[in-house]
């Protein structure tokens, strides 16, 4: 396997892989949209709140609720910033391979 085969095959393993941390990425975005709606929704409550858990709707505690829902936000947060670095270096990546190949490809 020559060069530019190898080449293109890093840039389809790149861009496979590029592929899933998006998906990844919107996934914790959809999480943490519903996470930051149901922070706002306990603000506007009464002191009596429900949280689901499997089939079953429990009363709890709305400043305990409160603070989980806030770490899980900073918990979404920090997974999305992550993907955004991942995302960056493989589209960096396959940038910088296109214009290896493009460059080969002119001198042939």
């Amino acid at each position: 396997m020559n060069t530019q085969e190898q080449k293109i095959q890093e840039m389809q393993i790149l861009e496979q892989n590029l592929q899933n941390i998006l998906l990844q990425k919107q996934a914790f975005q959809m999480e943490l949209e519903e996470t930051k709606a149901a922070t706002k929704e306990i603000e506007t409550a009464g002191e009596e709140i429900f949280k689901i858990i499997g089939q079953l709707m429990i009363k709890t505690n709305k400043e305990k609720t409160k603070k989980e829902l806030e770490e899980k936000q900073k918990m979404f947060d920090l997974r999305i910033k992550t993907f955004e670095k991942q995302e960056k270096t493989f589209v960096e990546r396959l940038e910088s391979l296109r214009d290896e190949l493009m460059k080969e490809m002119k001198k042939k």
